[in-house]
C-alpha cells in the first residue's frame, strides 16, 4: 500500500515547528522530573504523566471527525495486516524518555538531560534519513547535514565540562542518550504510522496507549519491590506533563514527513536547548553544568541547525 502525496509546508514553518516541539520537551521533563522528585518514584511519576495524556487522546479520538476516521483506519490496517506491528510499538521511546525524565532530570537538569538527548537524535536521525526509514522517504546525508550533527556533538562534550561526570552517576547520562536514540526512531515511525491513518492524532494515541501499558507494568513491579510512593502533591501544574507530550507528540508525527528525521531533530534541539537554559537559569538543578556553559550549549546547537538547514532550503526552491 502506497503512502499518500503529502503536500510540503515551507521550510521556514516546518523547522519553527520543530523549534516549537523543543520547547515543549523541554517543558514536559521539567514537570515531570519534579513530579518524580516530590513523589519519590520517577516511574509512578511516568504513569501519571502518560496516563493523562492518553485519558486526553480517548476523549479526542472519540469527540472529532478526524479521530474516528483515524482509529477507524487503525482498526481496518491492523486487521488487513496493511499496518505491522512496528508500526504501533513507537509509544515503547515515548516510556523510556518520560521514565528518564522523572528519574534524572530532578537532579541532572533539563540541559545535562537535553544535551543526551541531542546526541542520540543527531546520530539516529543520520542512520534513518539515510536508511529512508522516515515517512519522507530517503534524504540525502550530506556534507552540511554531517557537519550540524557535528555541532550538536559538540555542545554535547560541552556540557561535560566543569567535573560533571564527578558529580552524576554515569546511568543518569547514558539514559538520556538512549532516549534521544528513541525520540528519532520514534518521529520516523509516528511519522509514518499517521500516514496510514490519515491524521496525526490517532498516530498519538497509538504512542501513548503502548506508553502507558509499558510503563504501568514497569512501575507495578518497582513499587512491589521499593514500596509504594510517597503522597501526591497538590499542585495542578505537576501533572500537566501528559498534555504538553500529546501536543508535540502529536505535531512531531506531523512535521516529520516535511524535514526528514534529522532536521527535525535538530529544530527540536534548538527548542530544547534555549528553553532549558531558561528553566535551569531561574530554576537550577544541583548537579547542573552552570550557566555559562549552558550558553555556551545553546550557541554551538543553534549554530548547528544553521548549517544543517541552509542547503535543505536551497533544495526545496
Amino acid at each position: 500500500m502506497a503512502p499518500p502525496t503529502t503536500h510540503r509546508l515551507p521550510a521556514s514553518v516546518a523547522l519553527g515547528g520543530a523549534v516549537v516541539v523543543g520547547v515543549l520537551t523541554a517543558l514536559q521533563a521539567r514537570i515531570n522530573g519534579q513530579l518524580g522528585l516530590r513523589i519519590g518514584d520517577g516511574l509512578v511519576a511516568a504513569v501519571i504523566s502518560f496516563g493523562s495524556g492518553l485519558a486526553a487522546l480517548v476523549v479526542l479520538s472519540a469527540v472529532t471527525p478526524s479521530g474516528r476516521r483515524g482509529f477507524t483506519a487503525l482498526i481496518r490496517g491492523i486487521r488487513d495486516r496493511t499496518i505491522p506491528w512496528w508500526m504501533l510499538a513507537g509509544g515503547l521511546a515515548g516510556a523510556l524518555t518520560v521514565a528518564t525524565q522523572g528519574l534524572a532530570v530532578a537532579v541532572i537538569g533539563v540541559s545535562l538531560f537535553t544535551v543526551g538527548v541531542v546526541a542520540g537524535q543527531t546520530l539516529n536521525g543520520l542512520v534513518l534519513d539515510r536508511l529512508g526509514y522516515g515517512p519522507g522517504g530517503v534524504v540525502a546525508v550530506t556534507m552540511p547535514r554531517v557537519a550540524g550533527g557535528a555541532l550538536a556533538l559538540i555542545a554535547v562534550g560541552i556540557s561535560l565540562q566543569g567535573g560533571v561526570l564527578e558529580r552524576v552517576p554515569l546511568w543518569m547520562l547514558v539514559l538520556p542518550l538512549l532516549a534521544g536514540i528513541g525520540i528519532a526512531w520514534q518521529q520516523a515511525t509516528n511519522g509514518r504510522l499517521r500516514q496510514r491513518v490519515g491524521t496525526p492524532l490517532t498516530a498519538t494515541f497509538v504512542n501513548f496507549l503502548g506508553g502507558t501499558i509499558v510503563l504501568a507494568v514497569a512501575a507495578a513491579i518497582h513499587m512491589a519491590i521499593a514500596g509504594p510512593p510517597d503522597a501526591l502533591p497538590d499542585e495542578g501544574w505537576l501533572y500537566l506533563g501528559g498534555i504538553v507530550g500529546v501536543v508535540y507528540i502529536f505535531l512531531s508525527a506531523a512535521l516529520v514527513a516535511h524535514t526528514g528525521v534529522l532536521l527535525l531533530g535538530l529544530g527540536v534541539v534548538v527548542g530544547q536547548l534555549v528553553t532549558a537554559f531558561a528553566l535551569d537559569a531561574v530554576w537550577p538543578a544541583d548537579a547542573g553544568p552552570g550557566w555559562f556553559t549552558e550558553l555556551l550549549m545553546v550557541a554551538v546547537a543553534g549554530t548547528s541547525v544553521v548549517v544543517a538547514v541552509a542547503p535543505w532550503r536551497r533544495r526545496q526552491s
